[in-house]
């Protein structure tokens, strides 16, 4: 049977996210999100049971966070509108009507959330979090013309569209590629201001230790770097 027009896939990349995963996906709304893919990136603590328990698909891959977001991204094959988002609880699932909600209309291709312009519990970020999201933006506005705000996971894209953006990166530059190659691409864009909580448990891969921030960074670096390198695309 074919998939509804619109239809919403939730992929959630996951690595030892046990205290928080069955709480994120209890939490998404299912009016609004058709499937549930947590991709796991190798976890000790349980994760994939937990998910899976809590009733979403898990998929097992290698460690890489872009690895996770696009083998999701494959595998969602029912899905018009994919939608990332952690699986720390700190994304609020409510949320995820409004980014889908332009997409479904027509009106945008791609719709990232702002933490930065949205409200945020005390010690949800951290301040060079919030620099890097400017920085990056900053920078993309010199190429392309379009600024944001953040680099947060949270966001929502046609299927179709990420596909064709020709996504390479594996790791932690994900976000930051898309964005570029989205504005790169001339989509219709749109930053939405989010609420953001800290996470429910267990400690941050990137922010939550100074060799997990310079790792996170190099690699966003190095990705700008490449991506700005790049011909542009000829449109067809």
């Amino acid at each position: 049977m074919p998939a509804p027009a619109g239809a919403v896939a939730v992929v959630i990349p996951t690595f030892n996210e046990v205290e928080s995963i069955g709480a994120v996906v209890a939490e998404l709304p299912g009016t609004v999100v058709g499937r549930i893919i947590v991709v796991d990136g190798g976890s000790s603590d349980g994760t994939p049971d937990a998910a899976r328990r809590a009733g979403a698909e898990v998929i097992g891959v290698g460690r890489g966070y872009g690895v996770a977001c696009l083998t999701g991204a494959k595998a969602a094959d029912s899905a018009e509108i994919i939608v990332f988002m952690d699986g720390d609880g700190a994304d609020d699932p409510a949320a995820i009507a409004g980014l889908v909600a332009p997409i479904r209309a027509g009106t945008c291709d791609f719709v990232i959330a702002s933490r930065a312009r949205g409200e945020r519990e005390a010690g949800s970020m951290a301040w060079h979090q919030i620099a890097a999201g400017f920085f990056a933006g900053w920078l993309t506005k010199v190429l392309y013309g379009v600024r944001y705000t953040d680099m947060c996971a949270f966001r929502a894209i046609r299927r179709d569209t990420l596909l064709m953006l020709g996504m390479r990166e594996l790791t932690y530059g994900w976000n930051l590629e898309m964005q570029m190659r989205a504005a790169r691409a001339g989509l219709r864009i749109l930053e939405l201001p989010v609420a953001y909580r800290r996470r429910l448990g267990g400690h941050s891969k990137v922010a939550g230790s100074l060799r997990g921030s310079v790792q996170a960074g190099l690699k966003i670096i190095s990705t700008f770097a490449r991506v700005a390198s790049e011909p542009a695309r000829r449109r067809g």
